[in-house]
């Protein structure tokens, strides 16, 4: 006989890869519809009531946004049943295809040499300044974000609806969003977005490394690389999970990341990611097909816990 706890997780895993096929299949719902949407305005209108430049009010609204996941999970729980509140909760809070679709617009500028479309383009997936990025500086970023977004918008927020159900989910997404928002480093936000930023890195930490499995996973023949990669690489990025992504990224698609990173005034020199070439615009197809092939394995190792477990 199946235990009780057992049953609960099985069926959460079995709905957390419903979700991320359900995104992969139908995408993000629109603007004006969409939970993550609604709930960065109300942490903005927050933000703006509450900003102090002190670590404890940003507690206090990295708090307010992660009591607003866990609400809107356990609600969504409440109305249409465990199984079916984590599918629809992971398929909101995962945005897999939306990501993809991003970065092959900016992908399809770069094809056509128009470095003006592109520029104005990547900004949907980075925070650097685009205006004087070139072409392989263009690719860069792109492959990096789309290295970085499949931990924060496909693994972490499928893991975490496959341990907690909905509310791990949505928590999580507010968590990221959180981090998106008041995380970054700037004079505003050293202390204000300390307690967001801390809070992205710990439930970030382990679908990270999973995500970097992942990688090694769908592309076997690059496996060794990609090990050695994480291991040699990923410590000197400034983010703990971000950089472990990235790294994998790198090996299994034959590349060199890292450089020179522009945020206004502010430069960041990263640390060599990779041993391979620079990226070129035909990488960012292939990134995109990395990330792909890792929700769905992940999906199908999702499927098959939640069978072995049932």
């Amino acid at each position: 006989m199946v235990s009780p706890v057992r049953a609960r997780l099985a069926a959460r895993c079995a709905a957390a890869a419903v979700g991320l096929v359900a995104d992969r299949l139908a995408g993000e719902p629109p603007a004006r519809l969409h939970p993550v949407a609604w709930l960065g305005r109300g942490l903005r209108r927050a933000e703006e009531r509450w900003w102090r430049d002190t670590r404890l009010a940003g507690a206090r609204h990295a708090g307010l946004g992660v009591a607003c996941g866990l609400a809107g999970g356990w609600a969504l729980r409440r109305a249409t049943g465990q199984g079916a509140a984590t599918a629809l909760a992971v398929g909101v809070a995962v945005a897999g295809r939306a990501l993809a679709e991003e970065a092959a617009r900016v992908g399809g500028a770069l094809e056509q040499g128009d470095l003006p479309a592109a520029r104005a383009l990547v900004p949907a997936l980075v925070g650097r300044d685009p205006t004087a990025l070139d072409h392989k500086e263009l690719a860069r970023a792109v492959v990096e974000s789309v290295a970085e977004n499949t931990v924060d918008a496909v693994v972490a927020p499928a893991l975490w609806g496959a341990v907690a159900g909905a509310p791990g989910a949505l928590a999580y997404r507010a968590v990221n969003t959180l981090d998106a928002m008041v995380g970054h480093r700037s004079p505003r936000y050293e202390r204000f977005g300390w307690a967001s930023a801390r809070l992205d890195d710990v439930a970030g930490w382990v679908p990270a490394r999973v995500c970097g499995g992942l990688v090694a996973l769908a592309r076997p023949a690059s496996a060794p690389e990609v090990w050695r990669a994480v291991r040699r690489d990923a410590g000197g990025h400034p983010s703990p999970n971000a950089g472990v992504a990235e790294a994998a990224f790198a090996a299994a698609l034959g590349l060199r990341l890292g450089g020179i990173n522009r945020y206004g005034e502010r430069v960041e020199l990263r640390p060599p990611l990779g041993t391979g070439r620079p990226a070129e615009g035909e990488d960012i197809g292939r990134a995109v097909d990395l990330s792909r092939d890792v929700t769905l394995m992940l999906a199908g190792l999702l499927l098959g816990l939640g069978v072995a477990l049932g």
